[in-house]
């Protein structure tokens, strides 16, 4: 049995580096601790315990946690300090290296945060003389995949108004530039039925809105032997919950059965966001990829037929090795010619063990930057006309707070970013799905103006 009492009153600081995914496991711990009577530091306040959530997805990623990591140092230099996450998992040994780290936890041991801070915050914050020199307690990381099994519940809001839901963890796929199998194991996943229970508290709490996250999800039922799609229909029946979104799905686990499910849910919102990583078949190849561009081009068309104003995100990655030139011209081609909404680019980096880095042809980060360019205006351009396709139009929107004096924002089932301006911003508006009339550009055309 865990004394908590010791944690009464204190005060933690939390971090989050990457993917959604990262932000609802923190937002989980920071509720775990809440409960412990550990309340989140505000503005100016010192805290007793900082929490890093890291990412490892790049070596710009891994540059940024040891910033994040010696930043929350200084500004809290008497906190015990935990750093988790990706970053943690696959270097644990250069994270118990920094200065001012206390605990290193890996992908199995976050799942048992509490116990740990049991283990090892007490022990200091029992010291009484506070000279006792700290110790880092590197907790054993495991270092094979297969050995990272444990499956961390998480389903939190943070300090926004959607949920979000983790429903799998971790990766079979082992594409050839991808350190993500070793920092999170293999695909893992709860059964449904717990899911369900998640979603009908996150009702019962008044949300609205959940967000289905996860590595891999579309690779859901490694585990249980279920299916993702009848997870999909199982959580469409929750009664008070009005929209579900699905964060990322793999092309090839994105069925067609799924896309006919969605076009006729009640409560799944026409958006979907689909890896792509290359247009150019001979670079998919190069990467392990499970799926051609004739495949996902099927996919797109699939969508746009049964849910024309569907949103739809694509991630791509541009530099890779083997990415010559002629590569790089036919995956703009073939994104220029897809009905996509917005893409999501990131430059290669180069991860240490990973197969990729046995392929010939390096690109520069001159022409990384090059590339990468090109496919951001492009993005753009199909993001505005896209957004200017719904000027006019009346739609749903799920308000989300905004600071005092702010405008406020909210998105639409089509995730549509909408701004309501100041002047008609009301509190309880937060959290309330609202039909507004759908107006011109805000000031920085990241979202369409609104009226009531």
């Amino acid at each position: 049995m865990i004394d908590t009492s010791v944690f009464q009153g204190k005060k933690a600081a939390y971090f989050t580096l990457g993917c959604k995914l990262n932000f609802a496991e923190t937002s989980t711990f920071g509720r775990m601790l809440a409960e412990m009577g550990v309340r989140t530091i505000e503005e100016g306040e010192e805290a007793d315990l900082c929490l890093i959530n890291t990412c490892s997805v790049t070596e710009v990623a891994d540059h940024k946690c040891r910033q994040a990591i010696r930043r929350m140092i200084r500004q809290h230099p008497n906190a015990f300090v935990v750093v988790t996450g990706c970053y943690a998992q696959l270097e644990p040994s250069e994270v118990a290296r920094i200065d001012g780290v206390d605990l290193v936890l890996g992908s199995n041991e976050k799942a048992n945060l509490i116990s740990r801070l049991s283990e090892h915050w007490i022990d200091v914050l029992n010291v009484t003389n506070g000279s006792e020199e700290r110790h880092v307690a590197k907790v054993e990381v495991v270092g094979r995949t297969k050995d990272i099994c444990t499956f961390a519940p998480s389903c939190s809001r943070g300090n926004r108004t959607r949920y979000f839901l983790k429903v799998q963890d971790g990766c079979n796929y082992f594409c050839t530039y991808c350190t993500i199998p070793f920092a999170r194991g293999f695909s893992r996943n709860p059964t449904i039925a717990s899911l369900m229970e998640q979603a009908q508290e996150v009702a019962r709490e008044g949300g609205k809105e959940i967000v289905l996250t996860g590595v891999n999800i579309g690779d859901f039922g490694q585990t249980t032997g279920e299916r993702f799609i009848d997870l999909v229909r199982e959580l469409d029946q929750v009664e008070g919950i009005s929209r579900f979104r699905i964060s990322s799905l793999e092309p090839d686990l994105l069925t067609d059965d799924l896309i006919d499910y969605c076009a006729e849910s009640r409560a799944f919102m026409p958006h979907f966001h689909i890896p792509l990583q290359s247009g150019s078949d001979n670079v998919l190849k190069l990467m392990h990829r499970r799926y051609d561009t004739k495949l996902f081009a099927h996919k797109i068309n699939r969508i746009k037929e049964r849910m024309p104003d569907a949103f739809i995100g694509v991630d791509v990655m541009v530099g890779t090795r083997g990415e010559t030139q002629e590569c790089f011209e036919e995956c703009y081609d073939f994104l220029k010619s897809l009905d996509v909404t917005q893409l999501h680019v990131f430059p290669y980096s180069e991860r240490p063990g990973t197969a990729a880095l046995k392929i010939p042809h390096v690109v520069s980060e001159q022409e990384k930057k090059q590339r990468s360019k090109r496919l951001l205006d492009l993005s753009d351009e199909k993001t505005q006309a896209f957004y200017a396709r719904h000027i006019g139009q009346d739609a749903e929107v799920l308000f989300e707070r905004s600071a005092r004096g702010k405008a406020m924002h909210g998105f639409t089932r089509n995730y549509i970013r909408v701004e309501l301006p100041v002047s008609q911003v009301r509190e309880e508006y937060d959290n309330q799905l609202m039909r507004v009339r759908l107006g011109d550009f805000n000031h920085d055309h990241t979202a369409l103006m609104c009226s009531l």
